[in-house]
């Protein structure tokens, strides 16, 4: 087939042999042409936290990746994606500085349940909430009750609720700069847990529910029979938790980079059909934030320009 580009856009496929005329691309031996990448799990933090990123950068970073559409978290922001006025401000920010298509993702936070109908409306593409403490203030979690309660309205709008499964009881405070106390602070018991009250909350509810950043491996036994899908990150699928030094903080993100064992298993899992997407959870901040020991620094990748290499 030959691609036609006018304007800069494509404007036509055609068969092999008109590929002589003009705006007509003819791809060398080695080079490969590939639909755009979706990335639905991009934290931009414009407005609010701007010099962490913001859409400019953010969406010329997802281009040069060969992503052409980001969803955008409605955290770490400010204000947080939690209601209209919210999501007016982040789409008039959005608007003329996008270089690809931007989407938003709407938060379920304690207290919020009469935004979620509104913000479905002005076509959020589901909502978001945690299962532990985000990170952020501005984004609380949501209890067992809490959680039960956004999925019962989320099942009322046909909308799907994405959420970081963590259970909180099982994760502990970190210290230090050794990279194993961090991993030990945040068991795959602990995500395994918090999928299992997901799936529960989606079977009593009737919501679509969809778990973000699987890391451990030991929570898709918890998803073999269940309708809630899953998604894992390339750092997990990459990366080893035995190759990370003491002290590298850049490797920090929640949940954590785990054995290469448990890597395999993702990897076997994706092959299998078991995780659904892989997608970048892109989440950076300035680079001193990433400074000090595993309880200080940031937790969080910044990944949306390498996902597809």
């Amino acid at each position: 087939m030959a691609v036609v580009i006018r304007d800069g856009r494509i404007a036509e496929v055609a068969a092999y042999d008109d590929r002589s005329g003009p705006g007509v691309v003819t791809l060398a031996d080695d080079e490969v042409l590939l639909p755009g990448l979706v990335d639905t799990h991009v934290h931009v933090n414009d407005p609010g936290r701007t010099e962490w990123e913001g859409f400019a950068s953010a969406t010329r970073a997802a281009a040069a990746g060969g992503v052409t559409t980001i969803v955008d978290m409605p955290l770490n922001s400010i204000p947080a994606t939690t209601n209209l006025a919210a999501l007016e401000v982040k789409q008039a920010v959005a608007r003329d500085q996008a270089y690809v298509d931007v989407g938003f993702w709407g938060g379920a936070v304690p207290g919020n349940l009469d935004d979620l109908a509104p913000l479905h409306a002005a076509g959020v593409l589901g909502f978001k909430c945690f299962l532990l403490d985000s990170g952020v203030a501005e984004f609380p979690p949501l209890g067992r009750a809490g959680l039960h309660a956004a999925m019962t309205e989320t099942a009322r709008l046909g909308a799907l609720m994405v959420v970081h499964a963590e259970d909180g009881a099982l994760v502990t405070a970190a210290h230090g700069t050794s990279y194993g106390g961090f991993l030990a602070s945040r068991p795959p018991a602990a995500e395994q847990r918090a999928i299992e009250l997901v799936v529960e909350t989606a079977r009593a509810t009737g919501s679509r529910a969809h778990v973000v950043h699987l890391s451990a491996a030991d929570g898709l036994a918890s998803l073999a029979d269940a309708d809630v899908s899953v998604e894992t990150c390339p750092h997990y699928l990459v990366l080893a938790a035995e190759d990370v030094p003491d002290g590298a903080t850049q490797f920090k993100c929640c949940p954590p980079i785990r054995e290469a064992a448990n890597r395999d298993r993702l990897w076997a899992a994706l092959a299998a059909g078991d995780i659904d997407l892989v997608v970048s959870d892109h989440s950076p901040c300035p680079a001193a934030l990433k400074r000090g020991d595993f309880a200080e620094a940031w937790g969080g990748i910044a990944s949306l320009q390498l996902s597809l290499p």
